[in-house]
């Protein structure tokens, strides 16, 4: 019988830890099993093992490869909720931000400076003011400082100091506020490992294909590995259905309609270079329907979102052309120099998991979570923002334990950092040193560090056995090879496209949005896995194949055009052969 420590301490989550939790998922019950790896579940998954509990999470897909990569980036209390009166998401929200922004993953989150364009004299100056300065209140009710600076009033001349590119006429000042940013893919993928390191089994590309009854309660799911083709079931005291907008349709497969509906709501965010106009912070924009982002990303500006019912494909949600000139149409009210089409470096989709309720609009619906005990020995959470997954999490987990015998312990994820937040300030203070003893440029450096924090030690580990992975990739210099070999062997990067759209974010950051970059990312992710050239070209052309499909849909009218040719690329889960 194979040897487990009690205690686990790998970082790693490469293809031999995926091999091992497997194996620990057939051979014992679990006691809890979380179905679901974006990022509630992941977090779920955390909450789980660090209460002292035996937990598996499996996910169909790769970490974080519906909602949670596809979001706004944003880790925010949600201001346009104050306006909704629902003070109480928003208060949550912001003692949320503050936490994952100074304890949990500093280097992961940072503050990000908006600017909300005053348009009236007075009277919208005291209303918005107002607002923003409940939003600070707000944000100290969680016990600590909020790590953001306060809110400040600006005249129109400050304002198109800060902001050179901003029509003349398009406002007569402004307010400026704090929230924060996040990569939301490396984030979960983060978690996940963090999770593992303290003893979870996780493992991707594992399809559940049903739940496993006696009587009327659920003790377990029917598995299907992906990868090597390989049937089996998996055994839990409880299970937690974390599936996000699948959750209707994991339901079903329980014979259970569920006490609550989920609706998608499809957003979507365009990418165009920093240099296409000139501001030192992001914007907040009202729209008609909604309000409108405008967010710093490095070398790029993020402008989304849509919001609008989608009932076509989850997997892959399509942008059109619609909703790409609705984007900007509305950004293009404030600038003097218009953006086009030809601007436009990448564009994301992105579908939001709604509470249906009594509103025919999604963005009338709730960004509240539920959470049920719908049958025996199955937990659903459903609903929620990013921001809050943490407080979804624990609530999911204090379900799933109150049907456990003994006395479980209560959360702890409050003061649970993830890998690599630990001495990150500390490391980020001595990044000119590290720079010149690796011979490297310092902003190299503060790349690995907002990616990786202390972990950067194992990127460079690489690059000082291999000189060459310290190379960038071709057309993505933002990222380096030796990345691309991290991603597979220690953060569960399983394809090709893990690599390209969510371990980097190559897919929507490159003007060929990956296609030159993907060739020798095949490659460098091949001498990890094992590949041969044929599983190589294979990676290379599902994915070239995917970039097509995504481009060509959004030249299309409506939504139904555009998901029937955005599937016209193969589905990864459809092609994978048996390694």
């Amino acid at each position: 019988m194979a040897k487990f420590k009690t205690v686990a301490r790998s970082t790693k989550l490469g293809p031999e830890e995926r091999t091992a939790a497997l194996a620990r998922l057939k051979e014992k019950e679990l006691d809890i099993l979380v179905v679901g790896g974006g990022i509630v579940g992941a977090g779920s998954a955390l909450d789980a093992v660090t209460r002292g509990l035996s937990v598996g999470i499996l996910e169909a897909r790769d970490w974080a490869s519906g909602t949670s990569s596809r979001s706004s980036k944003l880790v925010h209390g949600g201001i346009r909720y104050l306006e909704q009166l629902d003070f109480r998401l928003v208060r949550e929200a912001l003692t949320e931000r503050g936490l994952l922004l100074q304890r949990i993953a500093p280097h992961l989150v940072k503050p990000v400076r908006f600017l909300y364009p005053l348009r009236k004299h007075v009277i919208e100056r005291a209303y918005v003011g107002a607002g923003m300065l409940l939003y600070d209140v707000f944000s100290y009710t969680g016990g600590r400082p909020p790590g953001v600076p306060h809110h400040k009033h600006l005249s129109k001349r400050q304002v198109q100091r800060a902001i050179p590119s901003l029509s003349n006429d398009a406002l007569i000042g402004g307010i400026t506020y704090y929230d924060a940013q996040v990569d939301d893919a490396r984030y979960v993928a983060s978690l996940v490992r963090t999770a593992s390191f303290y003893g979870a089994h996780a493992a991707s590309r594992v399809r559940v294909d049903g739940f496993v009854k006696v009587g009327e309660r659920v003790v377990g799911v029917h598995a299907h590995d992906l990868h090597t083709g390989e049937r089996f079931e998996v055994r839990a005291k409880q299970v937690v259905n974390a599936t996000g907008v699948w959750t209707d349709d994991t339901q079903r497969m329980v014979g259970e309609r569920g006490t609550f509906k989920v609706r998608a709501s499809k957003g979507i965010h365009l990418v165009v270079p920093r240099d296409r106009f000139q501001s030192s912070m992001g914007l907040l924009l009202r729209t008609e329907k909604s309000v409108l982002f405008v967010i710093p990303w490095g070398r790029h500006w993020l402008i989304g979102t849509t919001d609008t019912e989608w009932n076509l494909d989850k997997a892959h949600p399509a942008a059109t052309a619609a909703d790409i000139d609705y984007l900007l149409e509305h950004v293009n009210k404030v600038l003097a120099v218009d953006l086009t089409r030809e601007d436009v470096e990448g564009v994301y989709a992105g579908l939001r998991p709604l509470l249906a309720g009594e509103s025919d609009q999604t963005s009338k619906l709730s960004r509240e979570h539920l959470v049920a005990h719908t049958v025996p020995g199955l937990v659903v959470i459903a609903g929620g923002k990013w921001t809050t997954y943490r407080v979804m999490a624990k609530d999911a987990i204090d379900a799933a334990v109150d049907a456990l015998d003994g006395k479980i312990p209560v959360s702890t994820t409050q003061d649970i950092p993830l890998l690599g937040a630990e001495g990150y300030q500390a490391a980020w203070n001595k990044r000119g040193k590290i720079a010149r003893a690796f011979g490297v440029h310092k902003v190299r450096i503060e790349h690995l560090l907002n990616r990786y924090g202390t972990l950067t030690d194992e990127l460079l580990d690489l690059i000082r056995s291999d000189p060459k992975l310290g190379d960038a990739l071709p057309g993505a210099d933002d990222y380096l090879a030796a990345e691309v070999v991290y991603a597979a062997s220690h953060e569960g990067a399983l394809h090709l496209e893990d690599v390209l759209a969510r371990r980097t974010r190559i897919s929507i950051e490159a003007w060929d949005r990956g296609v030159s970059a993907a060739p020798v990312a095949a490659k460098l992710m091949g001498g990890v896995l094992g590949w041969d050239e044929a599983r190589e070209e294979l990676e290379v052309a599902n994915y070239l194949k995917r970039v097509a499909a995504e481009r060509a849909s959004q030249e299309q009218p409506d939504d139904e055009s555009a998901d029937r040719v955005r599937l016209e690329a193969p589905d990864i889960m459809a092609v994978e052969e048996p390694s």
